[in-house]
């Protein structure tokens, strides 16, 4: 089987600045989530991923081996990248390229997010919370069956585990309110970072959410003023 079937790879940015704070890294994106977020922009990623093309790996390779010395690592996103069964050999390779690592995810595979740090196969994690730890409000957000309790355990096992991460939260008018914030903002007390992501309206998974006016930019600096109270470097991002 040859890479490009063995990592099926459905996006892929060449370089950013601004996703890994302090790194200039790559995005790779895989197909697939468990999560159904209506306001998610991945739209095709998730529901149709066949109908993009995919990245040839060994293409990928070769331009982080052309640009060796510049770039710090890759992230992989998705999607939810821990539904793919080839997720801790695609980050091995990538580690023996001689770069850092970064997974983005949902936090509802505990057991395979403490798996890839056990390994040693990561050395950042972004981790969405998406709402406050109640079940049926998670449920509705996230348009799936969520386990809250699973999202608590990857919360606690980043909180003490020898890694970078952040926690963060797409602000949803529809869905979030100034308590909303404050309540994650509490069950993440202490933690190292927390980000609040402005909500954009643009080829959103439900058409509805098109329509929906984003918060101000002085509307998430009064969450962030609020969030300080327990996590004291949290910032907005987007605005």
């Amino acid at each position: 089987m040859n890479k490009e079937m063995m990592y099926p790879i459905k996006g892929f940015n060449p370089h950013t600045f601004l996703d890994w704070e302090g790194r200039i890294a790559s995005v790779i994106y895989l197909p697939g989530c468990n999560f159904r977020c209506p306001f998610c922009h991945s739209s095709a990623l998730i529901t149709a991923p066949e109908s993009l093309t995919t990245v040839d790996y060994e293409f990928i390779k070769r331009f982080l081996r052309e640009k060796r010395g510049w770039m710090d690592g890759v992230i992989i996103g998705g999607g939810e990248p821990t539904l793919y069964e080839n997720l801790p050999a695609l980050l091995k390779d990538i580690k023996s390229e001689g770069l850092l690592t970064r997974l983005d995810t949902n936090g509802s595979n505990t057991a395979v997010l403490k798996k890839l740090i056990e390994e040693k196969l990561l050395d950042c994690v972004a981790m969405d919370i998406k709402a406050p730890l109640d079940t049926l409000m998670y449920s509705n957000i996230t348009a799936s069956d969520v386990d809250v309790v699973t999202i608590k355990q990857s919360i606690d096992l980043l909180m003490s585990a020898d890694i970078d991460y952040e926690f963060r939260t797409t602000v949803v008018p529809c869905f979030l309110q100034r308590k909303d914030i404050l309540s994650i903002a509490q069950t993440i007390k202490g933690a190292k970072k927390y980000v609040l992501q402005q909500f954009s309206p643009k080829d959103t998974l439900e058409k509805s959410m098109r329509d929906v006016k984003p918060y101000s930019a002085d509307e998430l600096k009064q969450f962030v003023q609020l969030a300080n109270e327990f996590v004291k470097n949290c910032s907005v991002r987007g605005i």
